[in-house]
Order: C-alpha cells, then sequence, then structure tokens
C-alpha cells in the first residue's frame, strides 16, 4: 500500500510533505519519512555498488548509504552549488537522498493528491505515489519503498 493509500484508508485529511527540487522538478517526501536534512560532507565511493549510490557517509555516528537522486531519475549530474540531502530510513537502514535543494514543509489535503499523469517519464512514475498540483505546478510524491525497494532488489547484471 503506498502512502497516498496508507493516508486515505486511514482517514487522514492532511498530509504534510518536505519539499526538495531535483533538476528543476519539485518533489515531496512526507514528512514522517524524513529524520534530517543534511549537507553531505565526505562521501566515500562504494566499489561495485549501483550506479545510484554516491557512497557512503558517517552522519553523527551512524553509517548512511548516499544515493545520488539526479542519477537515480535519470537527470544530468549536478554542476555546481552545495549538495544537500534529505536523510530516511528504510528497513531499519539510514539512506541520504542527495539532491539539489530542500523548499519547504507544505501541508496539502490528502483528497487532492492523483495519481501519475499518463505522460510522467515511466521511470519517474515507477517511484511515485501520485502528484499534487500546485498553483501550475506539479509536485511528484516520492514513495521511498519504491524509490529503494526496486533499486536493493533488482538482480545484479552478470559480467
Amino acid at each position: 500500500m503506498t502512502v497516498l493509500e496508507t493516508n486515505v484508508a486511514t482517514g487522514g485529511d492532511m498530509i504534510q510533505y518536505v519539499t526538495v527540487v531535483i533538476g528543476g522538478q519539485l518533489f515531496g517526501l512526507p514528512i514522517s519519512q524524513v529524520h534530517d536534512v543534511f549537507v553531505p560532507e565526505s562521501v566515500t565511493r562504494v566499489p561495485l555498488s549501483a550506479p545510484e549510490v554516491a557512497g557512503v557517509l558517517n552522519l553523527r555516528g551512524r553509517i548512511v548509504t548516499a544515493i545520488d537522486m539526479r542519477r537515480r531519475l535519470h537527470l544530468p549530474p549536478r554542476t555546481e552549488g552545495t549538495m544537500m540531502a534529505v536523510g530516511i530510513e528504510y528497513k531499519h537502514e539510514s539512506y541520504g537522498l542527495v539532491i539539489d535543494t530542500v523548499g519547504e514543509v507544505l501541508t496539502l489535503q490528502a483528497k487532492s493528491a492523483e495519481p501519475n499523469p499518463t505522460n510522467l517519464d515511466k521511470r519517474w512514475a515507477e517511484i511515485s505515489a501520485g502528484v499534487h498540483r500546485l498553483d501550475g505546478r506539479l509536485m511528484v510524491i516520492l514513495d521511498v519503498a519504491r524509490l529503494l525497494g526496486s533499486m536493493f532488489t533488482e538482480p545484479m547484471a552478470a559480467a
């Protein structure tokens, strides 16, 4: 069950999102899944890891896997600016989603969420729990389970 389906099923009227921008596109992460917002210091590359894994870092004594969201979303690499990350947990592991910028916390009506548009890139739709239309702008809701689950459950290609 997606975050959207869970919220609607439990009768939740409002849901809060931490907004982030990646490649000029607005995304929303349910605030209940966000633990930290931080600037990654030194990221250590992990040999033979998935291309989306930027590496690992130490965040207040915890080992955190850094996921390059530009790469995960099939966008060109960052060229400038300070790297930022949003800390989340998935299956008892800590992850830092490396993004371009963090926006604000939005409180939106759960019923205003819509299914993914049919013209949303298939690769994005696979990790989205739906969208919200905000003043002519589309906020894609990131589904953490789909985002990280598909990365670490797909079989590795033979060399």
